[in-house]
């Protein structure tokens, strides 16, 4: 099966040198290419395509603003000029970043690691939902995070946005958490009560509460209030 690319980058030289370098390999397919941001997501979201290649420094809006835009993020690469920028904000998140003038060998090195990847994600894949292993993009101030969906144990309302609860972060997500619900995998996400949805993977202990609630206990130690009506639905969604 083809991978299916998408190139988001302002400058023509470098669109030029990642096709010439994608073209190397069979079971890689371009489907389309974008010179900013806004033509980018336009394409993305029609495309939806597997693999992005981002440039981080362009004109008006930069990469990490395209990802804020999007509601699934593809595996993504950055390629960029500017190694320690790179390094110092998507080490750990990003699958990978390629450092302009781009190499045919460090290439092939990042496209082993997207081949992995999608070996692992492919099966599970559904076209409206999110799954588990699918990544969301979260920035607040300066620090950046790409996510599993499956690595978050709680949203929480904030105002008009969303707290999301991960390791020892807890970013801002600006997105209403009605927003967040619909993208959500079922199998293992509860809308406990009206400002907060757990991952029911995180639940550690499941205590009675006054007037027919329960209050969950997860992995971080944080507690949730389930309501009442919603409390009926989790004991048997849980088989309690």
């Amino acid at each position: 099966m083809k991978i299916r690319a998408v190139i988001v980058e302002d400058s023509r030289l470098a669109r030029n040198e990642l096709k010439e370098l994608i073209n190397q390999h069979d079971d890689l397919l371009i489907v389309g290419e974008a010179e900013n941001v806004d033509a980018g997501v336009e394409l993305i979201q029609n495309e939806r395509p597997d693999l992005l290649f981002l440039d981080i420094n362009m004109p008006e809006k930069d990469g990490f603003e395209l990802l804020e835009m999007l509601d699934e993020v593809p595996i993504t690469v950055f390629t960029t000029a500017y190694d320690e920028y790179a390094i110092k904000s998507f080490e750990y998140n990003a699958l990978d970043y390629l450092l302009k003038p781009v190499s045919a060998k460090r290439f092939d090195q990042a496209l082993e690691k997207v081949r992995v990847k999608l070996d692992e994600s492919r099966n599970t894949h559904k076209a409206k939902k999110l799954t588990e292993s699918s990544q969301i993009f979260i920035k607040d101030g300066e620090a950046c995070w790409l996510v599993k969906i499956g690595e978050i144990s709680l949203f929480e309302i904030v105002g008009n946005y969303t707290r999301v609860f991960f390791g020892d972060q807890k970013p801002m997500l600006y997105k209403s958490l009605n927003q967040v619900e619909e993208k959500l995998p079922e199998d293992c996400f509860f809308r406990a009560n009206r400002q907060q949805i757990v991952n029911t993977n995180y639940v550690v202990d499941v205590v009675p509460w006054f007037n027919g609630k329960l209050k969950l206990t997860l992995q971080n130690g944080e507690e949730v209030e389930v309501s009442r009506r919603q409390s009926y639905i989790f004991k048997d969604k849980m088989s309690l």
